[in-house]
């Protein structure tokens, strides 16, 4: 891993917007010169890749695995937003991510979690006040005042949300947005209050008013949310505003690609390539402050080298003039780490998730894939014995969130979009307080889903009626103590086993973390009760 070497090649300057032939010299891990040349190599160099959002701990691996698939893909930092972790274990959550990440030259730059929990309206294992927050962002280590989800209460003057803003501005730090579905009015609001990007953005017009409001808009591609499709025209309109981000990206797919795909996806739509490279390189280090390098004379030394800017195959990738991954295998090592935890709940029986019928019609979570947005439909219900039970017929399964933190009874709801036609699929990842959440055709396959949780203290499970398979997740019940790509491999066969109970999703245990995100409309469920997102409050089961 030499750190002072030449190297020559078609250099694509983000800074000045041109691409030449030139001679790229690194002395101690920083690029000393960028000489114009005749003679370069026929590839081109271009600045390390930026994930500008993404929550690390949804990859299910600690930040040094996480960063030994990633460089294989281009990438040499993130934005990353630990609230995941935070909500589990609080600022000692933190601290693990950030000094995990110190394992590795990948570049992380961790945000303070804006809102653990969440909302009021569910159990986490972990609350940060607005001191906490101060006291987290006059760190060095601390970037930026992580998404704002609650945008409620930065709409409506909740005083405690604005605090938290406040000591953003104070410490000159960006703050991070989270805003769905706002109408005009109240975005012109919510980007008053100093909140600068939004990653929530489903359609053109949305990310135009946000915009205009003055906000970044961050085109997310995950597991889950996929608006690539929909908002890469706003590299045509308003190229200085995008930025490319994942958000929540699961083992499997880490392997097989990261941002880099994005870049081969938009070039390939037409974009002007350096728009689409300087949306993953100069807007995120120029709007986040970023120690990351963009090929001038005196940055670190992080930059990949590809094959063309049409195909985009990533040959090289350097970190601070060190050689991390080289033709598709990394060349970072693995490390032994802690595996800290929060998990006190009690197994459960049968009895647990039954639940007597009422008069009127049910109201059913709808799901869709790609989509963490749900909607709420009424249907009449399938009882048995005076109990409601799943309609596996129609698609109308049982879905139950236990706290993980306490013995606590389950709060149960019905959800429709999963298609099992057998079988139940349960997971610790359920964002952002990481109870348990199950969803399953019949309580005794559910029942059993948990219960292997609960022994394991976190994981992901499936049982197919039959036999049941686990990934356990001992880091706060979110990530594996394996190497990354054992656990890409063990996720991608689970995985593979909840899609062959039916149904029509990609990433069930993806789309299943995010049924108990309250702060995502329509209708939700977290361990307290069905939550209508719209309103903001609790609802009831039937109508």
């Amino acid at each position: 891993m030499q750190n002072s070497f030449s190297i020559t090649g078609q250099v694509v300057d983000v800074v000045s917007g041109k691409i030449f032939p030139a001679k790229v010299d690194v002395t101690d891990g920083r690029i000393s010169s960028v000489t114009p040349c005749d003679n370069a190599e026929n590839q081109y160099l271009i600045p390390g890749l930026v994930d500008a959002h993404v929550h690390i701990e949804s990859s299910m691996l600690v930040p040094a695995e996480f960063a030994r698939l990633a460089v294989v893909h281009g990438t040499t930092s993130t934005v990353s937003d630990p609230h995941e972790i935070a909500n589990v274990l609080g600022m000692e959550g933190i601290d693990f991510m950030i000094q995990n990440g110190t394992l590795t030259p990948f570049k992380f730059y961790f945000g303070a979690p804006s809102c653990v929990p969440a909302t009021g309206f569910e159990s986490s294992g972990a609350n940060i006040n607005a001191e906490q927050i101060n006291e987290l962002l006059q760190r060095d280590d601390i970037y930026y005042l992580s998404e704002m989800m609650n945008f409620p209460g930065v709409v409506y003057g909740d005083e405690e949300v604005h605090q938290k803003l406040a000591y953003a501005k104070q410490h000159n730090k960006p703050i991070d947005g989270h805003a769905p579905g706002l109408d005009s009015e109240n975005i012109i609001k919510y980007a008053a209050s100093g909140i600068t990007t939004d990653h929530e953005c489903t359609t053109i017009a949305e990310a135009i008013d946000k915009i205009n409001a003055g906000m970044h808009i961050l085109i997310r591609e995950g597991s889950a949310a996929r608006n690539f499709d929909a908002l890469v025209p706003l590299l045509a309109s308003h190229p200085e505003k995008v930025m490319f981000c994942s958000d929540d990206k699961h083992p499997d797919e880490l392997v097989t690609g990261h941002i880099n795909l994005l870049v081969a996806r938009a070039i390939k739509a037409g974009h002007k390539p350096m728009d689409v490279i300087r949306a993953c390189t100069l807007n995120p280090v120029k709007h986040y402050n970023l120690d990351n390098g963009l090929l001038q004379s005196g940055d670190p030394a992080d930059f990949v080298i590809v094959n063309d800017l049409d195909a985009f195959v990533v040959l090289k990738t350097f970190i601070n003039g060190i050689l991390v991954a080289q033709e598709g295998e990394t060349l970072l090592p693995s490390f032994t780490y802690g595996t800290p935890n929060h998990f006190l709940a009690s197994k459960i029986s049968v009895p647990d998730l039954e639940i007597r019928t009422e008069p009127g019609k049910l109201k059913v979570i709808e799901a869709y894939d790609g989509d963490l947005l749900t909607r709420q439909l009424f249907v009449n219900p399938l009882v048995l014995d005076g109990k409601v039970v799943s309609d596996v017929g129609n698609d109308i399964l049982k879905i139950t969130v236990i706290n993980r933190y306490q013995p606590s009874k389950p709060a149960i709801a019905f959800i429709k979009g999963f298609g099992f036609k057998h079988g139940a699929m349960a997971s610790t990842v359920a964002h952002d307080s990481h109870n348990i959440i199950c969803v399953g055709t019949n309580d005794a396959d559910m029942v059993t889903a948990i219960n292997s949780l609960i022994e394991n203290k976190g994981g992901i499970a499936v049982t197919d009626g039959q036999t049941l398979d686990i990934l356990p997740l001992p880091v706060a019940g979110l990530m594996a103590a394996l190497n990354g790509y054992q656990v890409a491999g063990k996720y991608e066969f689970i995985n593979a086993k909840a899609v062959n109970l039916g149904g029509t999703l990609k990433a069930p245990f993806m789309t299943l973390s995010f049924m108990a995100l309250l702060v995502i409309p329509e209708l939700k469920l977290s361990d307290k009760g069905l939550f209508d997102g719209t309103k903001f409050s609790f609802t009831g089961l039937f109508v």
